[in-house]
């Protein structure tokens, strides 16, 4: 059986091959057709230099026309796809090629310890030079592919410590994609404006799948800028974003229900969105945005509901053929409305970390489920809401302290523009609520914000320290990276800490 997911996106382009597939910046516009032929191109380089079914392709290279076409080429000889953030430094990336034990790498520069071909931000480079060179050995066909067999590796962020390869196959791809096109209504006259990354699941699988799948133009933007976008929006149907997006979108002073009149979905990921931007979103323009819950190693696991009400604050019900449980610390579910952990399961969940048997073991149950590390609960109608990650819940004197809870309340205090609450080491309560906060104009001091929670949160779960800050450390999705927060102020009630 052809299980080889290239396939099933080929089987719908080349139904369109006159059509727009990218739409890029610089105004150049990619048929259909030139992707078509530049993956069968590509993929004769692959195949040329060494690349058989199931070796790793490590690839750090900027985002681009050719750098998608390379994505597709390496599923379609039967590779392993592995993309790296460009942010990664040589020592980063030198772990990763350790790891992965890649037969090709392709990045901006040479390495020494592995078969590398460069590409630029343009797509230009020697892998472009090689396909010029081997023009007459395009690959026609697919390679046939076993629906557990690998089709990428994402490592995961590192934060609890040495990343993890999460291994996705073609099988796992395919259900997703096929699941989201369905739930979100795709069809071939939308237009996605793509302004995210592709070293990561949500540039690269669930917005680029969508609209492969459906054989639909993509204006393909290199990254996110607001006034761009804004600009844009009125020749696309589709946005898919991190809640960066949104809140930088709601400061340009043209966003109103005129400039999104033709957007038919709005859809939000990869971070929480907070219950003020998405209110604020359907007081500027009129529309609801679509979260969804997602992460490497399932890709989506939740989606709200196209068609039906969008609760601001949870991630709506399990896609089709999936399912999720809030479960304590053996699996088993807990009542509705109590916090536990998610879990989810389904054709959609990883076939497991790459040279981690032992881990893999620790986070999917003997029963299928996978233990996502976030904290849920659900409601009366089924619908999740992430509490936040387990690694973030702030154990003070014995109690229980949901980030997330706090900061909801936090965040609508006035003075106040967005806050990250975190554990730090307390000699008497073992840890103590700290709040670091990026305040609109003025800084913000604990007395306010003990007296605004006064009434509404538990003494316990008040901060005992506040601390201004200019901004919050994201990773490249707009993640706040609470590692980072908590190493900064490890020592704040030592001495030792920043004030």
């Amino acid at each position: 059986m052809m299980s080889n997911f290239y396939q099933t996106l080929e089987n719908s382009f080349v139904t369109n091959l006159s059509g727009d597939a990218l739409r890029l910046a610089d105004g150049t516009v990619w048929r259909y057709q030139r992707l078509h032929e530049r993956v069968a191109e590509i993929a004769g380089v692959l195949v040329a230099e060494g690349l058989q079914p199931s070796d790793r392709l490590v690839v750090q290279v900027e985002k681009s026309a050719e750098n998608l076409a390379l994505y597709l080429a390496c599923l379609k000889v039967g590779g392993v796809y592995v993309p790296l953030n460009t942010a990664y430094t040589d020592a980063e990336v030198d772990y990763f090629v350790q790891d992965a034990m890649p037969t090709l790498f392709v990045g901006q520069s040479q390495r020494s310890d592995v078969k590398t071909f460069t590409m630029d931000e343009n797509g230009q480079g020697t892998l472009l030079e090689c396909v010029a060179a081997h023009s007459g050995l395009p690959v026609s066909s697919a390679v046939t592919r076993q629906p557990d067999d690998l089709a990428a590796i994402l490592y995961t962020s590192g934060t609890t410590g040495r990343s993890k390869g999460a291994m996705l196959s073609h099988a796992n791809l395919a259900s997703n994609a096929l699941s989201l096109s369905t739930c979100w209504g795709w069809q071939k006259d939308d237009v996605l404006l793509h302004a995210l990354p592709i070293f990561h699941v949500h540039g690269l699988f669930i917005a680029s799948h969508c609209a492969l799948l459906n054989a639909a133009p993509m204006i393909f933007l290199p990254k996110f800028d607001a006034a761009q976008v804004l600009e844009l929006l009125p020749q696309a149907t589709v946005l898919m974003g991190v809640p960066t997006f949104y809140t930088r979108l709601l400061q340009q002073a043209g966003l109103n229900q005129a400039s999104v009149a033709s957007i038919r979905v709005f859809i939000c990921g990869s971070a929480p969105l907070t219950e003020q931007t998405f209110n604020a979103w359907e007081a500027a323009t009129g529309q609801r945005i679509l979260e969804r819950y997602g992460m490497s190693e399932t890709i989506i696991n939740t989606s709200n509901p196209l068609e039906g009400e969008r609760v601001a604050g949870t991630v709506g019900f399990a896609l089709p053929a999936q399912e999720f449980r809030i479960a304590d610390a053996d699996g088993k579910p807990v009542q509705t409305g109590e916090i536990g952990t998610i879990e989810v399961r389904g054709p959609n969940v990883f076939q497991g970390y790459w040279q981690m048997p032992e881990k893999t073991a620790e986070e999917i149950r003997d029963d299928g489920f996978f233990i996502t590390g976030d904290l849920g609960t659900t409601d009366e109608d089924g619908r999740l809401s992430i509490v936040g990650r387990a690694k973030d819940l702030v154990i003070s004197g014995g109690y229980n302290v949901y980030p997330k809870e706090v900061e909801g309340i936090i965040d609508k205090i006035p003075g106040v523009s967005e806050s990250a609450v975190i554990g730090v080491p307390h000699a008497d309560f073992g840890e103590a609520v700290v709040v670091v906060i990026v305040p609109s104009a003025e800084p913000v001091d604990v007395e306010t914000i003990q007296a605004h929670l006064a009434d509404s949160l538990a003494r316990f779960k008040q901060p005992k320290i506040a601390v201004n800050v200019d901004a919050l450390p994201r990773n490249t999705m707009g993640k706040v990276q609470k590692n980072i927060l908590r190493e900064q102020y490890a020592g704040l009630l030592s001495g030792d800490g920043v004030s």
